[in-house]
């Protein structure tokens, strides 16, 4: 979409989530992506309530794992949580919601299909939830976010990722702790190799990935160390 917003996108929202915005401005500012405020408007994005969002969704996550696993520890809380939260889940809770035709793009972002992206699905749908949060407060947006989520809830302890074993070798065999540092950015959205990441122990470099986001790059870095690590246990 790139009309300008006005009430019918709070109307919209409100009919895909469920929630009627005592404050229409918020509704629209949550569906105002970020290329659209820079080539259309003056009027913020969506970028702080994607924020605000993110740490609703991170309280509802982690109070659900809390409630139904209460043998796990930390470790294993936080590794599902991560699992949960990742960008795929959340652009299929904006799909279930209904947001893509909702989200207001750039005409860029509109051209190469910005509103089936999974990055600019993922951060409405926090952002949608940040508004609901400031709007009505954490009982609907709580409500929201469970709704969307459904059943999502690892039954297993996941597996430590790449980057919390290397640690934990890192620590037991050389006590030191690895570091990561960014090389390069390409400074595209979207690019599945926008970043470069070393991973450093000490000051030698064991291994570097790529990614479309730092984490994805970091992890795949540390991959790359692990695999070097089992050969020098070998």
């Amino acid at each position: 979409m790139n009309e300008e917003l006005g009430p019918p996108a709070a109307e919209a929202l409100a009919a895909a989530v469920g929630h009627v915005f005592r404050d229409p401005e918020l509704a629209e500012r949550a569906l105002r992506h970020a290329s659209f405020s820079h080539e259309s408007t003056a009027l913020p994005s969506n970028e702080r309530l994607e924020f605000l969002g993110d740490a609703v969704l991170g309280l509802v996550v982690a109070e659900q794992l809390y409630r139904e696993h209460p043998d796990w520890n930390e470790g294993a809380l936080t590794r599902a949580r991560a699992a949960l939260v990742n960008r795929g889940t959340l652009a299929g809770c904006a799909r279930s919601l209904g947001l893509g035709p909702l989200v207001h793009l750039g005409r860029t972002e509109q051209r190469s299909g910005g509103a089936e992206k999974e990055s600019i699905l993922a951060n409405c749908f926090e952002a949608v939830l940040g508004a609901v949060y400031l709007d009505g407060g954490i009982e609907p947006a709580i409500a929201l976010a469970r709704r969307a989520l459904g059943s999502a809830s690892p039954r297993s302890e996941p597996p430590r990722d790449a980057k919390t074993a290397l640690q934990e070798w890192t620590h037991a065999q050389l006590r030191r702790t690895p570091s990561y540092r960014t090389s390069r950015d390409t400074g595209v959205e979207d690019d599945d190799a926008r970043f470069t990441v070393e991973v450093r122990i000490g000051d030698e470099t064991w291994g570097s990935g790529t990614g479309r986001t730092k984490r994805a790059a970091e992890r795949e870095a540390a991959e790359h160390a692990l695999e070097r690590a089992g050969r020098s246990d070998g």
